[in-house]
């Protein structure tokens, strides 16, 4: 097995074999940064694997631009048939999974960029647990950027607030869903510790209009082409709706992010409200889903009197005479 090989070389004086993987298409109608993406996952590497989609863009010329040889690009075609739930994601990078010959594999995806100054520690953390078989996966933590490069969100109910995103080479291993976690075949949880770093999210930052654009193509992956016309069917920009739980951003960005950050040509308004306090935030986060509960429990009981209302023994007991 893949574990047993990892046990064998590093006992014997070896050293750790790392993949990294990423699936893109459409790299520049959707404004990923995909190149910067790699390139920050690149240092940890042995090689990488980029399974690359058939795209309307020049999408394969830019990955090729690359010109790293530890790069192995894998051509695919996206199946239309792949249309619930984002399945076709999950199933591009287990094409890419396949392909993978390390002893780990680090998936990042084309929206997504880790800081170098956690290259070192994810090393660390990947050696350590190397021969560790109750480790199958490492998680990250989250920041995820909300229409601008200096504004984050911090709603933990809404947003995820860590993924696994390097896991170990295993056939029992796959990428599930839409590809924002992996699982065992059988669908159990894998057992992960944390990497010790964050992910920077970048898939919210960009122009109104090219958000828009990007929620059209995207929003493909799971929902109808007449549900996509009846969301944005009379818009001609993205509004950022979920601003209210945004915290200004004060700390630095990764050197291959620094040329699209300089490159924002476009206003973004933070409001200011009293969710900007933490205390006042940390109790709407929690009674956001206790709401919901409720609101649910309610709308239950109006539909089971509804229900009742409506059933034959009721009709008979409204319509019976009343007794002389």
């Amino acid at each position: 097995m893949v574990f047993t090989e990892s046990f064998m070389r590093c006992n014997s004086g070896g050293d750790m074999r790392v993949s990294g993987l990423t699936i893109v298409r459409d790299i520049e109608i959707m404004d990923y940064p995909a190149l910067e993406a790699i390139r920050s996952v690149l240092p940890l590497c042995d090689e990488f694997v980029v399974v690359v989609g058939r795209s309307e863009d020049a999408t394969l010329e830019r990955i090729q631009s690359l010109g790293d040889p530890r790069l192995r690009i894998l051509e695919t075609e996206w199946d239309p048939r792949l249309r619930r739930g984002g399945e076709v994601l999950s199933q591009q990078t287990n094409l890419g999974l396949q392909h993978c010959t390390g002893d780990w594999v680090f998936y990042i995806q084309a929206d997504e960029v880790l800081h170098e100054r956690y290259l070192e520690r994810v090393r660390e953390r990947m050696r350590r647990f190397l021969t560790d078989p109750r480790v199958e996966g490492l998680w990250f933590r989250y920041r995820h950027f909300y229409g601008t490069y200096w504004a984050y969100q911090d709603n933990r109910r809404r947003w995820y607030r860590r993924q696994v995103r390097i896991v170990r080479r295993d056939p029992n291993i796959v990428s599930w869903g839409d590809a924002m976690d992996f699982r065992h075949r059988d669908g159990s949880k894998l057992r992960s510790r944390s990497a010790g770093a964050e992910i920077y999210h970048y898939g919210w930052v960009k122009r109104p209009t090219r958000m828009l654009e990007k929620k059209r193509r995207l929003d493909r992956l799971w929902y109808s082409d007449e549900e996509i016309e009846k969301r944005y069917g009379s818009l001609v920009s993205y509004s950022y709706p979920d601003r209210y739980f945004l915290v200004p951003f004060r700390g630095t960005h990764p050197a291959v992010m620094q040329e699209r950050v300089r490159q924002q040509d476009w206003e973004f308004e933070i409001p200011w409200t009293p969710l900007r306090l933490w205390s006042v935030r940390k109790i709407a986060v929690w009674l956001e889903p206790v709401a919901k509960r409720i609101a649910r429990a309610i709308a239950g009981l109006r539909e089971k009197s509804a229900s009742e209302a409506r059933s034959p023994q009721f009709l008979k007991q409204e319509s019976a005479p009343e007794a002389s």
